[in-house]
């Protein structure tokens, strides 16, 4: 029998799926997905393409709002309440659930102005204040050695690694509760792959973070709970050690020995 995902059966889960399914016109792409993601640990979701994890990250941050002709059913709860409610207002939702994509998209303009963007939307004008989140959220993404003396340089002049701490920086601004990335590494070199992950390791001590990983190695080196996938359908999850090394169902197993995918 597979373990639950939580690290102690007793501990309410930050985040708590409850049936959902959802449809893009005549396509499945997810089917009623049960699943408890523990709080201040890293989760991934990995599996073949199509398989549904892009997906559920976007409607873990209601991304898919406006997109016509979909159809979703179940629950997702952040602390217990129900992110879909009628009174849930999806900016205050995105300032608890950061969210950080393949391509490292940094706002035109300099360093210090990207990482201050969210806060000042958000409605913060006080200059200290606005520095020591500039300092605390560049620290946090590991990059504030390597951009301290050039806060007021334009941002696109970063690396691509950079530029994607960056994003991880400006997310964490705005003192999010839980991290999504979308294959956050899936461009970089395996320099700049090594340092995000490290960040990630680190940060989830504050933040409960769900990654879709750029490969299966990434998802063992860095999760400590992982949910397997197929075509729309969660397959297994568990403690990453478990799952890696002893999977319960034979299509994990293929998978993660690379039989197919």
């Amino acid at each position: 029998m597979v373990e639950p995902l939580i690290a102690n059966p007793t501990t309410v889960p930050k985040i708590k799926l409850e049936g959902v399914s959802y449809a893009y016109g005549e396509h499945q792409a997810l089917k009623d997905v049960t699943l408890d993601i523990p709080e201040r640990a890293v989760t991934s979701f990995f599996g073949p393409a199509q398989s549904g994890k892009t997906t559920l990250l976007r409607l873990i941050n209601r991304l898919n709002d406006a997109v016509d002709g979909t159809r979703m059913s179940g629950t997702i709860l952040l602390g217990g309440e129900d992110i879909y409610a009628p009174h849930i207002h999806v900016a205050t939702l995105r300032r608890r659930v950061g969210m950080v994509f393949a391509l490292p998209l940094p706002l035109p303009g300099t360093i210090r102005d990207n990482v201050v963007y969210g806060p000042r939307l958000a409605g913060i004008r006080d200059r200290q204040s606005l520095d020591e989140l500039v300092v605390q959220s560049l620290q946090r993404a590991a990059l504030w050695d390597e951009v301290k003396d050039r806060l007021d340089t334009p941002a696109s002049q970063l690396s691509g690694g950079q530029q994607q701490r960056l994003c991880i920086a400006r997310s964490l601004a705005l003192e999010p509760e839980v991290l999504l990335l979308d294959e956050p590494t899936s461009g970089l070199d395996p320099v700049s792959t090594s340092l995000v992950e490290q960040s990630l390791i680190e940060l989830k001590q504050r933040y409960t973070i769900i990654i879709v990983p750029h490969n299966i190695q990434q998802a063992a080196r860095i999760s400590d709970y992982t949910a397997f996938f197929m075509l729309g359908e969660l397959v297994e999850h568990g403690p990453a050690s478990q799952v890696f090394t002893a999977p319960q169902d034979h299509r994990t197993e293929e998978y993660i020995t690379g039989r197919f995918g």
